[in-house]
């Protein structure tokens, strides 16, 4: 929610009235962060300030050594960064913030006999109920990267922009919880226990991700 609060405030800056009114370039890229858009504008001759924001959406399967999940990434994050252009080319250095609110959400999926098998103890799909959890990210992230393109070089029009860098994520939160477990109590408490080790299973497959690699291509209009 914050993050679409934010988000929508950067796109109020993109009205026509604003973006005519100063020396400023419009960028739309997609990579890696999701699709976005960027509004940048110089604030020295080499030091341009570029805000936007990106999001995305992606459903994929994967699995630990004894669980199948379906996995929802939901990317939104908001920039505030910097571009330094060190030489008379389109080559910068690229320093900033991001507010981070990319996420994933998972689903558990019960094998072909009906049951999960968590920490070696099998369960009854039916009596177990839903598992599901969430992975998240500290809510602010460095992001340090260089790239190509000017969005408000000395030319007027189109051009083309690519970006390389990290964004320092931050190692990731995960929970793994079980909904509606209608088996006896002690297997219902078991089941808890059991999905404590599972959800340190997924915290190691996704602590990976507490470097994220960014990689974005996109074109601008300078105006």
């Amino acid at each position: 929610m914050k993050t679409s609060l934010v988000a929508l405030a950067i796109a109020s800056l993109f009205s026509t009235s604003l973006v005519q009114a100063a020396d400023v370039g419009l960028s739309a890229d997609i990579g890696t962060l999701g699709a976005g858009l960027h509004l940048s504008t110089p604030i020295q001759p080499d030091l341009n300030v570029r805000v936007g924001f990106n999001a995305y959406n992606y459903t994929y399967s994967g699995s630990t050594s004894e669980v199948n999940y379906d996995f929802t990434l939901k990317l939104q994050s908001v920039g505030a960064l910097l571009d330094w252009y060190p030489g008379s080319g389109s080559f910068h250095i690229t320093g900033g913030f991001v507010h981070n609110g990319n996420k994933v959400t998972s689903v558990a999926n019960a094998n072909t006999s009906g049951t999960y098998t968590i920490n070696g103890n099998t369960y009854s799909a039916a009596n177990a109920g839903t598992i599901d959890g969430n992975i998240t990210f500290r809510s602010g992230a460095p992001y340090l990267g260089i790239g190509w393109g000017n969005p408000v070089g000395k030319n007027s029009g189109w051009g083309f922009t690519s970006d390389l860098g990290v964004l320092a994520a931050g190692s990731p939160a995960s929970t793994l919880t079980s909904t509606g477990c209608t088996a006896p109590a002690q297997i219902c408490a078991q089941l808890s226990s059991d999905l404590a080790v599972e959800n340190n299973n997924v915290e190691s497959k996704v602590n990976r991700l507490k470097t994220y690699p960014v990689i974005q291509i996109g074109a601008y209009y300078h105006f």
